[in-house]
């Protein structure tokens, strides 16, 4: 699948914007892991983008969040790979991350909208200017961005990344498409 098809299926099953540009920050941080590591840049995307594609129809039982979605990627055709990856994100099935990918994935998908949470608290409201000390000291702030699990974004050890890199990586990925997020 390409990622213009990607885009096109995503847009079919999730409608709110917050979500999708959500998606977008994940994709680019997984393509930023992938160039970090020599990984497929193109399949680190498509898991990133496509995460949380049966959000929509799962947000009210997030018992079944990325079953559902791993279930649809299956049916679109995407690699095993990918599909794993996604249904593993949700840490409420209690499947093992293997991968890179899974990994990656797992840790990506908190770190977005902590770093979207740090703009937002900014004036300018830009990515911009949000830097990774700014990063390192709300993230010691339990009462900012309660929803950014801090134990997923530590996660990042898990595939050889220490917390300020994988943040550096995390914010420098989505100021590469601030425009694409209205930030």
């Amino acid at each position: 699948m390409t990622r213009d098809e990607a885009l096109k299926l995503l847009k079919r099953y999730l409608k709110n914007k917050n979500l999708f540009n959500h998606c977008l920050a994940v994709e680019a941080i997984m393509r930023g892991v992938a160039r970090r590591f020599d990984e497929d840049e193109e399949e680190f995307g498509l898991a990133g983008l496509l995460h949380d594609i049966d959000y929509d129809s799962t947000a009210n039982d997030l018992s079944r969040h990325s079953l559902v979605g791993s279930e649809m990627l299956a049916q679109e055709g995407l690699p095993p790979e990918i599909v794993y990856a996604v249904k593993v994100h949700n840490d409420a099935h209690g499947l093992e991350r293997k991968s890179l990918l899974d990994k990656a994935l797992y840790a990506a998908d908190p770190v977005s909208g902590f770093i979207v949470a740090a703009a937002l608290i900014r004036p300018e409201k830009k990515l911009e200017v949000v830097d990774v000390d700014f990063l390192l000291n709300r993230f010691k702030e339990k009462s900012f961005a309660r929803g950014a699990r801090r134990e997923q974004m530590a996660a990042c050890e898990e595939f050889g990344m220490s917390l300020p890199e994988f943040l550096e990586l995390s914010l420098r990925s989505m100021q590469a498409i601030a425009p694409a997020l209205g930030l």
